[in-house]
């Protein structure tokens, strides 16, 4: 029984290993770039690929996540159309530009086409649900069906909006945690980066914090998955701390969300031209995180704390 088992798992270790080097090799891209986008080495990856090294659900889902897809269409096999391809390729290039060690503390123009634009000012402006197709068009300076053939419709809008918002966070997140040499350093500049991004993206925070009731629920479900992959890289590093001593809190889960929830709320008051940039902002923020980290609280604190949701549902 123990034997055939074994059998079993090895042989279904090789099949999901496979499914991840098709899914990857359909999108063109190399078993470098998606170990390096998922935080291990080409060698591990090789090995997952080859069904030798098991493929955990948490480390499915971060391949998922880099190639621009799901875990289910990953095992079905389901191929990407051309159209689904060359997006992902595109994407693949934005991680690659921003996810760069260089490249994550440096902001330059938010490069969203006209139409998005246009959308993320009146959604900025009256909300989702006051913006009208006409006045976005309107705002772009061309016509209702000439927008058209950029976005078939408002909620395409909002959840390209919200991807794009994804796909830059988390390209810099990669590459900021590959900065750090311990789990403090990593925690750190991770905790540096969400306050960088709600300051300088601080329009595409606040309607990713507003606008996520708006979504339908299938693309509701995808961005609340692409926050959770964030909230896990803190997660991970909050735990490893923990273990080696360096972080001293008593409840590391509810205090990693603590500090991610006070990062992205940067979004819904700070404002340029005030007495901190964005800098001195992440600087304060990092320095806020570090010390909720490593204190373990007053003793009247280790009573039961109720369970945390996690991110994204309440949004």
């Amino acid at each position: 029984m123990g034997g055939m088992a074994a059998t079993g798992r090895g042989a279904e270790d090789e099949g999901s290993g496979a499914r991840v080097r098709v899914a990857r090799e359909a999108r063109g891209v190399s078993l470098r770039g998606l170990a390096g986008l998922i935080g291990v080495s080409p060698a591990t990856l090789s090995q997952i690929e080859k069904g030798r090294t098991r493929l955990s659900v948490s480390r499915l889902d971060d391949i998922a996540e880099a190639l621009n897809t799901t875990a289910a269409r990953i095992l079905e096999g389901a191929e990407p159309s051309p159209a689904q391809a060359t997006l992902s390729a595109v994407r693949h290039a934005v991680r690659a530009k921003a996810g760069s060690a260089a490249d994550w503390r440096v902001y330059g123009p938010l490069g969203l086409d006209p139409v998005l634009s246009a959308a993320l000012e009146e959604f900025l402006e009256v909300g989702y649900h006051g913006a009208t197709v006409r006045d976005i068009a309107s705002r772009a300076g061309m016509s209702v069906s000439g927008m058209y053939h950029y976005h078939a419709s408002k909620q395409q809008m909002l959840i390209s909006i919200l991807d794009h918002t994804m796909t830059d966070l988390l390209a810099r997140a990669r590459a900021a945690r590959g900065e750090g040499r311990d789990p403090v350093e990593r925690f750190a500049a991770l905790i540096e980066n969400l306050a960088l991004f709600h300051t300088n993206r601080r329009e595409l925070g606040f309607v990713g914090a507003s606008e996520m009731r708006s979504l339908d629920s299938a693309n509701r479900d995808r961005i609340a998955g692409r926050r959770i992959a964030q909230q896990r890289l803190i997660d991970h590093e909050v735990e490893q701390a923990v273990l080696s001593g360096r972080f001293r809190t008593d409840h590391p889960h509810e205090a990693a969300r603590a500090v991610v929830t006070m990062c992205t709320a940067l979004s819904t008051w700070w404002r340029p031209g005030g007495p901190y940039g964005p800098e001195q902002i992440a600087q304060q923020y990092v320095r806020f995180a570090l010390d909720l980290m490593t204190s373990p609280g007053p003793a009247s604190a280790d009573r039961p704390t109720p369970a945390m949701p996690d991110p994204g549902e309440s949004r």
